[in-house]
């Protein structure tokens, strides 16, 4: 059989011819449509439905999607080019169509092939539902890797789960989060293509039996339990669609759907209870771990698709190769956060039990294979196992760590470290919590060869507190990755409008490299091209009105600044401290209405995870302020607050780019990195925040001008954390805050139940872990001054120009470039 090079040409069945399948003019896509319609969704024009003509509109772009990812995969299948694999328990994707419209540059086109057929491609975007396959930053930071990695051609595969139901779909009834579920499936997905033949065996449980081979004993895992993981792969396609890669998810099947014998003697229940059980490990995002049963659902999710994951990319190594020995060679691993460590374990499994290699080369080949992406400095996000559930789920899983502990803690010994608290702190297993338990940080960090942080400021607080003693031992291992973020999402497709712009003053190059918008800088004084960016936001934010005005009832005024806040709702992100602030300015506003007040629209969205009680006492908060603000008539409209409902991609799609201000405020030092702040500077809102995660890096690049600083910085915030943290003396020093205090703790803003805050209060009062009320002062100060630069609006303008002028360097191809080079040495595709 002849074996084709690299670039050769495709075998002629699947060369592309220009016809309905393939053709890009206005004609051909109207041709592919309409067949789409009849053949594919099986109506005709005039009974059509939107949600027809979207499917039928996304299965012919679809189409085009997938002649580019054929040719991707001949040329690196061909060329024995190294894959990444970037494994994520997140992939946040939103929706697609325009994201395959945008990199294929047939947006305007498709526009106008639709538009003969008297559809409206911007109405077809809003069928589209969201993929509800993450929660947050770490999923959209997921999704802009794995396009920024076609975009460069970096071959890759994403691997995660197929969630039925994602995270939640939520709903805000009388002021309070309800959980739904977000059932993005229920209508079918034409981007993914069903790979049923691609199907893994998963075990769970059972026993482990030692054998002598040559003299050497040899261990077999026999599970009691297996579960089918069934591929499911979404082609996601680079800028100008040269490159395209696979988003590669698992969705979980049991192996007997149906027992027979019960259903026949009635027991219809119980015959389909394995099945559940099975297909409950790919139903929903992050099960509550409150309860032993969610906390062993949460396990099994991570092993599930860890394992299926590692099995697949060994299958298609062997195809190739006769053996795992130079794995590491055309292999790199990534682990996005911990929740996919298991998978070293895994690996080591896969190599010494199932092929036979020593476990010194075994562990060679594991080390030099895995990277791991740490995200966070809390320690209850670090992930850790009880080991008596390790043990039970997964036993020889459990053996392998017992000995890469050993010998781990044996090699330091030898080296000479002997400080017992050092020990125990670099041991994978650890002491504490009433039960031995599995650090899936440490583990991930011993068995990589490269661990980075997200932020520069992030990666040194790694080295300085959760791997201190890990760094010292290894001291090359640690290195940065700021995040980046993809401007064709994020600019293109999102703000249309300051696209066109930004290519009129800058011209075409700027949409193939960021660093083009430098030169943005030198018009930032222009009254004229301040003019038509004050235009262009004043119409975003009229859309964004009548986004809140259809999901709240809310009426706002897009001449008033708005105001963001839009992420996870967490303590760290001290969405209370806004809140308590909103407060302060109302009361303000009401004492002295003669002052020149700059209108506010103040905007918060965001997720409380379901079992977070104070999270979601926080989102009811928002709603009782809201609630008050807004139908107090002596406002007269200087102050609006809303609570948007059910955050999501499509929906931060339109509220980045109507932002006018950034809240970037978590407490110093905790938050790793932040995205969101990259994509609202882009789209020219001033950023005001901490010196916490990218905020610092955004402030080098913007200048101390162009953004609102506050409050204590990560050195000052672990001084409290070791001087106590009761804020009464605090509070009692600033009679601001002090009123703020006591109209929440005493009911002003919950007067069906003066007690609902109360609680809350006190617990800032007695133990304010997150420091809201430490930098109350600075920040209402800082709000202040945010309202003194809106009144001046040439400077303003000015101001957010330099931010979207400065931001380039935060483009997540810029990130992947640096991931390819230091992490996965694998090539990039060349800035053309």
């Amino acid at each position: 059989m002849t074996t084709q090079q690299p670039g050769a040409a495709l075998p002629a069945a699947a060369q592309p011819d220009d016809d309905l399948r393939t053709g890009n003019s206005v004609e051909a896509l109207r041709g592919a449509v309409m067949a789409k319609l009849a053949y594919a969704v099986g109506k005709v024009q005039a009974d059509a439905s939107d949600r027809d003509w979207f499917l039928a509109t996304a299965l012919a772009v679809r189409d085009r999607v997938v002649q580019g990812w054929q040719r991707s995969y001949h040329t690196t299948n061909t060329g024995g080019t190294k894959r990444v694999y970037y494994m994520s328990l997140e992939f946040l994707i939103g929706r697609l169509m325009f994201d395959a419209l945008t990199n294929l540059g047939l947006t305007d086109t498709m526009r106008e092939a639709l538009s003969g057929l008297g559809v409206d491609l911007d109405k077809l975007r809003e069928v589209e539902p969201d993929a509800a396959l993450g929660n947050g930053g770490l999923g959209r930071l997921a999704a802009c890797f794995m396009e920024s990695m076609a975009t460069l051609a970096v071959p890759a595969y994403g691997y995660g789960i197929r969630y039925e139901n994602g995270l939640f779909r939520q709903v805000v009834k009388d002021g309070w989060q309800q959980e739904y579920p977000e059932n993005w499936l229920s209508f079918g997905n034409p981007w993914e293509f069903a790979r049923p033949e691609i199907a893994y065996d998963i075990g769970f449980g059972g026993h482990v039996e030692t054998h002598q081979v040559d003299g050497a004993p040899r261990y077999e895992w026999f599970p009691s339990e297996t579960v089918e993981a069934v591929a499911y792969d979404t082609p996601v396609v680079g800028w100008r669609g040269h490159h395209v890669n696979t988003l590669r998810l698992w969705s979980a099947r049991a192996g007997d759907p149906l027992r027979l014998d019960a259903f026949n003697e009635g027991d219809h229940v119980g015959a389909m209870a394995d099945r559940v059980k099975a297909e409950a490990i790919s139903k929903v995002l992050y099960p509550s771990d409150a309860t032993p049963a969610g906390q062993e659902l949460r396990l099994r999710q991570e092993y599930f698709f860890a394992a299926a994951s590692l099995q697949d990319l060994v299958r298609r190594h062997l195809k190739k190769y006769p053996d795992l020995s130079n794995l590491a060679d055309q292999a790199a691993i990534q682990l996005n956060d911990t929740h996919p460590a298991i998978a070293v374990v895994e690996l080591m499994r896969l190599l010494v039990d199932l092929h036979g290699m020593a476990w010194d080369d075994a562990w060679r080949i594991t080390q030099a294979t895995f990277g791991y992406t740490n995200h966070t400095l809390l320690p209850e996000a670090l992930e850790t196992w009880p080991v008596p559930l390790m043990e039970r789920m997964l036993p020889r899983h459990m053996q392998i760590i017992y000995l890469v502990n050993a010998l781990h803690l044996d090699k330091l010994r030898a080296e000479g470290h002997s400080d017992v608290d050092v020990m125990r702190s670099v041991s994978i297993i650890a002491e504490g919590w009433g039960q031995q338990r599995v650090k899936m940080g440490t583990l991930a960090f011993i068995g990589s060869h490269r661990i980075n942080g997200v932020s520069a400021l992030h990666t040194d607080l790694m080295r300085q507190t959760v791997f201190r003693d890990l760094n010292a031992i290894y001291p090359d291992r640690i290195n940065n990755k700021t995040n980046g973020i993809t401007f064709r999402r994020w600019l293109m497709e999102a703000n249309p409008a300051l696209t066109a712009i930004l290519v009129d003053v800058l011209g075409k190059a700027v949409l193939d490299d960021p660093s083009h918008l430098e030169k943005l800088a030198q018009h930032a004084g222009d009254p004229a091209l301040q003019a038509r960016l004050k235009a262009a936001k004043r119409d975003n934010k009229a859309t964004l009105g009548g986004i809140i005005a259809a999901r709240t009832g809310i009426q706002v005024d897009p001449d008033a600044m708005f105001d963001i806040q839009i992420k996870r709702i967490h303590e760290y992100k001290r969405q209370h401290l806004n809140l308590l602030e909103t407060i302060a300015l109302y009361n303000a506003i009401r004492a002295e209405p003669w002052r020149d007040w700059a209108p506010r629209v103040k905007v918060f969205a965001g997720k409380a995870a379901a079992s977070y009680h104070t999270a979601k006492l926080i989102i009811k908060l928002a709603n009782d302020v809201a609630r008050v603000v807004n139908d107090d008539p002596t406002v007269r409209g200087k102050l609006k607050v809303v609570f948007l409902p059910n955050y999501n991609v499509s929906l931060a799609e339109r509220i980045i780019p109507a932002a006018d201000l950034s809240e970037q405020i978590s407490t110093a030092g905790m938050e790793a990195s932040g995205t969101g702040n990259m994509k609202l500077a882009l789209n020219g809102a001033l950023t005001i925040g901490t010196l916490d995660g990218a905020n610092v890096e955004i402030k080098e690049r913007v200048g101390d001008d162009n953004i609102f600083i506050f409050g204590l910085t990560a050195e000052e915030v672990a001084a409290r954390h070791r001087s106590g943290l009761s804020a009464r003396e605090t509070i009692a020093n600033s009679p601001r805050l002090a009123e703020v205090m006591e109209a929440v703790s005493s009911g002003v803003f919950s007067p069906d139940d003066t007690d609902r805050y109360r609680d809350f209060a006190n617990a800032l009062r007695d133990h304010d872990h997150f420091l809201v009320t430490a930098d109350f002062d600075d920040y209402y100060a800082a709000q202040r001054r945010v309202d003194a630069l809106w009144r001046d609006q040439a400077a303003w303008w000015r101001a957010s120009i330099m931010n979207t002028a400065r931001v380039g360097w935060f483009s997540s191809d810029r990130t992947i470039g640096e991931y390819a080079r230091d992490i996965w040495d694998v090539p990039v595709r060349a800035a053309e």
